[in-house]
């Protein structure tokens, strides 16, 4: 079923049926025919989008936080489901809780962010010599729908990763699982939809087909695709995409490569650890990720072992009913896809050689050959692969790879090019200058790189594991688009706007106070006030202090920092100091001491600080004082009943001399408490 604009709604027509990958039984039927998508879309914008655009940061990453929590406590009964699609229990792992970690992740990022609908994006940039006019970009959520076009390998992790960051953002989502695996996307966004979680029109769902959807398109929309790039490539193209300038973010299917260093010469624990990474990226999810290994590249000398010590690792390889704890390896998809693969296969095999799995007949547990979409693992052999290019260019979407000799790095480089562009490759090593070599030379065709060895291999998460705070996405042949990324992410839903005025107007729309803004001098000391007493501008104004040698030696005798410039006045030629200068954190600390007040009071704690520069060298005989203002202010939840209601409030810290010049600039944290909560 879909849902659509608050219901779940059946298609006017006879629909898709869809299959068991492993048993060839019915599962469901999906039909989107008569389905509104125009009306969906708006319904996004006008009912999702404002209720999102309302929360705060804070709130929409605590929503994900709650919403991770709740699926958490159904994921039990997604498993059953994921095993229809031919995938494992470590796939379905790898799938389930992996897109509810996300959420976890994505939930967690809010404690970066403000506690306002919007954030700022980059520093001031200084616009005049008076600086009475300044810019600022701030990032504000677009008020279109994110509409996600995902692919069928990973139907709840490729819809929850892209959903985490859209929502965090505050922008809604409309969500297309590919067909053959919606029933699973279906059953994970009943319990969202069913928690009450998200505000209602934050989350859509089409099952079955999209066709026309794109044609209800507008600019403050973005959409995203994964799946093959001849699809993605027609999406892209759309008269809509291009005349209403919509932003699509394209994730493709592409030849990723793992490279065996030199140094990971046979019977090494290096060799070891590559055999064991390219099976497992061969196996997992049937070899149907977009960043399994299909290029296995590899020192000529070493095709010989690495072939028998793969194959005799492939061989062992349990394959059956995923549902049998024995099991390591499902099925395809569907027998469609499984024809596509066996297509693909005979393409390759005409200039590469297969080298094992070539046998029709499958050793299945409590599985039937004729029934499901079992396949054996496939390694093939491109004895020459400058002249074999097939192999750079033909992808077969299931456990397929090709082994391919290198004589130096610089053909390992040539060949991961080759490839036109991955979402990831891997280079074996524990040698620093071949992993050094190998990214220099390869980084620009690939969108991650996994420099894998024995000093990490068992913490490692993968050569096929995208991880939510780095980007997933890659150049060329891979969409050239990005997704996740941490913050990075949020920005694709986000649109940057250039602010020009002066500092005080940028601090009263950011909400971050601005250098050179007009302030509100306290007559009660800031750190006496409560969180929600507190304002942006806020200014505490010290009394004065005169710096003493005697102060500078006592500093350095205190903290054994005894450098030159602060103790050997004659050792000072050719430097920049006239004289004995005070230790910049003397300084700092000083300020701390002339700002704090001493009493027990709201303010709970020093958080930390946040950037720091000494400006101006403080002499003996100078005199400084402080300018205390709040610069920022940050929501913070409690984390249990008996947790202290508190917030975090950032200070500039303004060390002025007696000539009014700063000499000192720093921004601290501190946490203070809360009148209520």
């Amino acid at each position: 079923m879909n849902y659509a604009c608050g219901s779940w709604t059946e298609g006017s027509g006879s629909g898709q049926a869809l299959y068991n990958a492993v048993n060839g039984d019915l599962v469901a039927v999906a039909d989107s025919s008569g389905i509104d998508f125009g009306r969906m879309l708006e319904y996004g914008r006008n009912v999702g989008g404002p209720a999102l655009r309302k929360m705060s940061f804070q709130e929409r990453g605590r929503m994900l936080k709650a919403l991770a929590l709740y699926l958490t406590e159904r994921k039990a009964s997604y498993y059953p489901v994921s095993f229809m699609t031919g995938a494992t229990k470590t796939d379905s792992w790898i799938d389930i809780d992996g897109g509810i970690g996300t959420l976890f992740a994505y939930s967690s990022l809010r404690r970066k962010l403000p506690n306002q609908s919007f954030c700022l994006d980059g520093e001031t940039a200084p616009l005049s010599k008076e600086n009475s006019f300044i810019g600022q970009h701030i990032l504000v959520p677009k008020r279109g729908v994110a509409v996600h076009i995902n692919a069928f390998n990973f139907p709840v992790w490729g819809m929850l990763e892209k959903i985490s960051v859209n929502l965090l953002a505050g922008v809604p989502a409309v969500v297309k699982p590919a067909t053959v695996s919606s029933f699973l996307a279906e059953a994970v966004v009943r319990d969202i939809i069913g928690s009450g979680i998200l505000p209602e029109g934050a989350l859509q769902l089409i099952c079955g087909s999209a066709q026309g959807l794109f044609d209800h398109l507008m600019n403050q929309d973005v959409v995203t695709f994964t799946g093959s790039a001849s699809t993605g490539k027609m999406l892209k193209s759309h008269p809509r995409i291009l005349e209403e300038s919509v932003p699509f973010n394209m994730e493709a299917d592409s030849l990723n490569c793992s490279v065996l260093g030199t140094d990971a010469r046979p019977g090494t624990a290096d060799f070891d650890i590559f055999i064991k990474e390219v099976h497992r990226e061969m196996t997992a999810k049937c070899g149907q990720k977009c960043t399994a290994i299909r290029r296995i590249i590899i020192p000529e000398e070493y095709v010989q072992d690495v072939q028998i010590a793969l194959s005799a690792r492939l061989a062992k390889t349990a394959i059956g009913n995923p549902a049998h704890p024995d099991v390591r390896m499902g099925a395809l998809a569907g027998k469609t896809q499984l024809k596509e693969v066996r297509e693909k296969i005979a393409q390759l095999s005409q200039y590469t050689p297969i080298v094992f799995g070539d046998k029709q007949d499958l050793n299945l547990i409590d599985a039937d050959q004729e029934k499901g979409a079992f396949m054996n693992p496939v390694l093939m052999f491109n004895p020459r692969p400058f002249e074999f290019t097939q192999s750079h260019d033909v992808e077969a979407f299931g456990p397929v790879s090709t082994l391919i000799p290198y004589r130096n790095m610089d053909e390992a480089i040539e060949l991961s090019r080759m490839g036109k562009g991955s979402l990831v490759s891997s280079i074996i090593t524990s040698d620093p200058n071949i992993a050094t070599e190998y990214v220099m030379g390869a980084a620009t065709y690939h969108g991650r790189i996994l420099i894998l060895n024995e000093s990490c291999a068992k913490e490692s998460t993968g050569h096929g594991s995208p991880m939510p705070l780095l980007v997933h996405g890659g150049p060329g042949r891979a969409g050239g688009g990005e997704e996740m990324g941490g913050l990075r992410g949020i920005r694709h839903y986000m649109q940057r706007t250039a602010l020009q005025g002066s500092p005080t107007m940028i601090t009263a729309i950011t909400g971050s106070y601005q250098a050179g803004s007009a302030t509100r001098e306290l007559e009660i000391h800031p750190f006496r006030k409560h969180f929600e007493e507190l304002q942006v501008g806020d200014e505490w104004v010290t009394a004065k202090h005169t710096v003493t040698e005697a102060d500078i030696t006592n500093f350095a005798n205190l903290s054994g920092d005894h450098f030159y410039a602060h103790m050997d006045a004659t050792s000072l030629e050719g430097t920049i100091f006239t004289g004995r200068v005070a230790h910049g954190y003397y300084i700092l600390s000083k300020a701390a001491g002339m700002f704090v007040d001493a009493k027990k009071g709201p303010v709970l704690l020093n958080y930390g600080i946040d950037e720091c520069r000494f400006v101006k060298p403080v002499y003996p005989g100078m005199t400084i004082g402080v300018r205390l203002i709040v610069k920022e202010k940050i929501d913070q939840e409690k984390r249990s009943e008996e947790d202290v209601a508190k917030g975090i409030v950032k200070w500039v810290v303004d060390v002025r001399d007696e000539t009014g010049e700063s000499v000192a600039i720093a921004s601290i944290l501190t946490m203070v408490k809360k009148l209520q909560g």
